[in-house]
């Protein structure tokens, strides 16, 4: 079944975004180790932003909403297929499902941004599952304040603060909430826009640029700009007399957060 959908800006932005996902954005062990524990022993789960399907457990019935047809096209065969809906009014009953998690999405929902929230604890008789960043660490990473520091200012618009989501789930009524930093590895096979702590030559890659939210937002003045610094600073090594610890370290907080909600 297909419900359509308008979507809004974000399906429109995923559909640009969404293009080079299965190469650059593909499922890391580790976190999805961390999102399946916070879900529990749910049988039931509805995954919203659920995109090409990434961390969404294979072994229990997963309700999928996506409103993008580009990132919906790349779920694999043997996930369900997505339902073409948004996050502010989800097509299910009160208490319907076990579960709900929302991976990296939330900063997408734009003015559904809380109503998508509070969907997710409607629907859901258990936990609700949210891994989001914390823009004021975020923005604390050398990618975003030495060189993309137009993303500084836009996350901190998009992305709810962490304690106003905590808010929306229920924090106020007694709900049980826990929010848990989550270190990004150095190989992390998801390669998220935090993941570029590690690897500043990853820069170059325009299918792993456009696979951020981060990057595609900008304009190609402002990505030109950023790619012809770093590569500057690489070749001189100023880039290395400022941040070469990091190529010693093995995971990096970037302002990951997982925030897990559970009914009171």
């Amino acid at each position: 079944m297909t419900i359509r959908s308008a979507g809004g800006a974000g399906h429109a932005r995923y559909d640009e975004i969404g293009r080079a996902y299965a190469r650059t954005r593909r499922e890391d062990p580790r976190l999805r180790a961390r999102i399946y524990a916070a879900l529990g022993d749910a049988k039931s789960i509805v995954n919203v932003g659920a995109g090409a399907g990434s961390y969404e457990p294979r072994d229990r019935h997963v309700v999928a909403i996506e409103p993008s047809d580009v990132m919906a096209a790349q779920r694999a065969l043997e996930l369900a297929p997505a339902i073409r809906a948004s996050a502010g009014s989800l097509p299910l009953r009160d208490a319907s499902v076990d579960a709900a998690m929302a991976i990296l999405t939330i900063h997408h929902w734009d003015a559904e941004q809380e109503r998508g929230v509070r969907e997710l604890r409607r629907v859901a008789r258990g936990p609700v599952v949210i891994l989001t960043y914390d823009a004021e660490v975020s923005a604390r990473m050398w990618l975003v304040a030495d060189y993309l520091t137009e993303v500084a200012a836009l996350d901190c618009a998009i992305f709810p603060p962490i304690d106003r989501v905590c808010e929306w789930l229920g924090s106020r009524d007694g709900a049980d909430i826990s929010v848990t930093p989550v270190p990004i590895p150095r190989d992390i096979s998801d390669w998220m826009l935090g993941a570029f702590w590690a690897h500043p030559e990853r820069v170059f890659d325009a299918d792993a640029r456009n696979a951020t939210s981060g990057f595609a937002r900008m304009s190609t003045e402002v990505v030109d700009r950023v790619v012809g610094d770093l590569a500057r600073d690489l070749a001189d090594g100023t880039w290395d007399r400022r941040h070469g610890a990091l190529r010693k370290q093995d995971e990096y907080d970037a302002g990951l957060r997982l925030v897990v909600a559970s009914p009171a």
